[in-house]
Parts: C-alpha cells; structure tokens; sequence
C-alpha cells in the first residue's frame, strides 16, 4: 500500500456484477473532483480471443482444465508489476483489451485483441482496477491446497514456484481498498447465462460448458480473494434460483437482499450507516443486510468517506516537502 499512489480494485468473476459499482465509482470521484486512472482485468490477459480459443481446445484434447481464472492464461507477474509501480511513483505500464466493436473503432485494432502497452499518464490520484485477479496472492491458494491437494493446478503451480526458489504472485499487498462483488452461485450463473446470450449471442448450452469448465480454476483462484478483501457486497436473490441453467431473466436488485461484510469492522460507523440506508441492519457485528434497491445508496455512503481519505492522504503526502 502507499499513501502518495493509492489503488482500489474491485474484484469478481465474470457475471458477478461488477458495473454497478465501477458506475457508482465514476460518479463518486466526478463528484470528488478525483483524477483516476481505470484498468480493466481483461487487458492482462496472456491470450487474444482467437488465440485463447485455440489453447482451450487443446487443453480439452489433453484431458486439462484452461480458462481465465488460472494465472497460465494471465499475466499476472504484469498486473503486479503496474500496481507496484504505480503505489511508488503514481505510472507503470498497461493496454486496453478491445471487448466490442465500439471499442475496435476507437482503438483501431480487431474485437478480442489488445492495444499496445503505455504508460500510465501522469497526473491521475488514483488507480482503479475492475476485473477477476485484483486480490490474487499465492499465500491464498496454498490455504486451498490445505483442504484440497487433489488439485492439480494448485499442486503443479506450488511445485513450480518451489523449483524455480520464486516467490508468489502477490496482487492484494499493493490494494489500498480490496472490494469484492460476489453474489450466491446460482445468481452469478444466471447473471453470465443472460448476459452472454443476450451480449454475446451465446447459447445457454455453451455458457454453461464454460461455466462447468472452469469450475475447479473458479474455486482455486477467484474463492480465495474474498478472505482478503476489504469489504464484500453479496447479492443474495428472493426469487426461486434453483436451476440457474435455465435461460431466464435475472432477479432485479428489488427482488434480492446485499449482504455486506466488513474485514475490519472497529472502521465504520454502523449508526450512521444504518441511518443513512434505508431498511439496513446489522446481522453480525461486522456484516450489514440491506434490501437490494438500496445498493447504489450503500455502496456511496460506505466507499465515498474510503476514497476521500485515500485522495487525501496521497495530496497531503504529494503536498508535503521533501
């Protein structure tokens, strides 16, 4: 962490429901008056689209599991590397992965490619990050192989950085404020299910084998993060989520509770938290419950006071002489 560069990621799976908070985030820091600089998880991935494509298939054929959750298809040393440089003098390096069309036309590069890496620009206050790996730290995922060492990407990773006398990577120790976006299971399925056949023309058939697919890697790499984390938002649905392989619309934020826990809770100020949201009470001494319609409200009430201490202490510290 560093008081003169400071770093927030939000973190979750693909489907967890990370745009409402990068919206909310945006709106936090116009009204700041907060420079930021945003990286989006997807352009550190290792592979372009075709390419990736390929490479799973021929993970399939050999009986093994790829996917974008495991940091073979990621490079993560990269991610790493920016949020280290960037906490130290405020620049590093990073791209822009191109997700759509829109995006093709302003870059000029083909959809599922990648720009060419720059600097950060100077001048920004902070750096956000929005994607699946802003919590990664290998001290995480060996507290997995304890309860699980029949996992064989944990296995064959550990032993790798065993042989090679390499530390692990270690994303979260450079966060300033670590969030994750994690809702029940079922509603993040139905959540990816829908969107990818409604943004990507994707068959629910196909979704759900990429779903299954990545499944050992999801409890692997993405479950850990949320031990570490600063806080975590859990959308937890009050409509019937039984058989999220259904192709169905997703339960709107009226029809779910957002449970919300909090690592250090002596932090906050619950009485005013709880008189800020509406319908909001305490379930246990460090986790909030509110009705899902009152998302956009907590999430303002509890991170705009974290982000204005955080802008604060980087211009007090930039302010101050050396």
């Amino acid at each position: 962490m560093s008081s003169k560069h400071p770093i927030i990621a939000i973190t979750g799976s693909s489907g967890a429901g990370t745009t409402t908070f990068r919206r909310i985030f945006d709106n936090i820091f116009r009204r700041e008056g907060i420079t930021a600089f945003r990286v989006d998880g997807n352009a550190f991935r290792r592979y372009d689209r075709k390419r990736m494509q390929h490479m799973v298939s021929q993970a399939e054929k050999q009986g093994r599991c790829l996917s974008h959750f495991a940091p073979e298809a990621n490079f993560l040393d990269r991610l790493e590397g920016l949020f280290r440089e960037y906490s130290r003098s405020g620049t590093g390096l990073c791209r822009r992965y191109v997700e759509n069309e829109t995006l093709a036309d302003i870059y000029g590069v083909p959809v599922g490619s990648f720009t060419s890496w720059e600097e950060v620009p100077n001048g920004t206050d902070l750096l956000i990050y929005d994607g699946m790996h802003g919590g990664c730290a290998e001290n995480s995922w060996t507290h997995r192989e304890m309860s699980a060492s029949h996992n064989p990407v944990i296995i064959r990773r550990r032993k790798k950085l065993k042989e090679r006398k390499m530390r692990g990577i270690d994303i979260a120790q450079w966060v300033d404020l670590l969030i994750g976006v994690v809702p029940v299971i079922n509603l993040e399925w139905i959540q990816k299910i829908y969107r990818d056949a409604h943004e990507k023309q994707k068959s629910p058939e196909s979704t759900t084998h990429t779903i299954m697919r990545r499944m050992e890697d999801y409890i692997a790499y993405i479950t850990p993060q949320f031990s570490l984390t600063d806080i975590n938002f859990q959308r937890v649905p009050l409509t019937d989520t039984s058989n999220p392989f259904e192709l169905r619309e997703i339960p709107s934020l009226d029809e779910s509770i957002v449970v919300i826990r909090f690592r250090e809770p002596a932090r906050y100020d619950f009485p005013s938290l709880l008189a800020q949201i509406p319908g909001a009470r305490m379930t246990r001494r460090n986790t909030l419950m509110i009705p899902g319609g009152m998302l956009d409200i907590a999430i303002k009430s509890i991170c705009t006071p974290l982000v204005h201490e955080l802008v604060q202490r980087y211009r007090s510290a930039a302010a101050a002489p050396t």
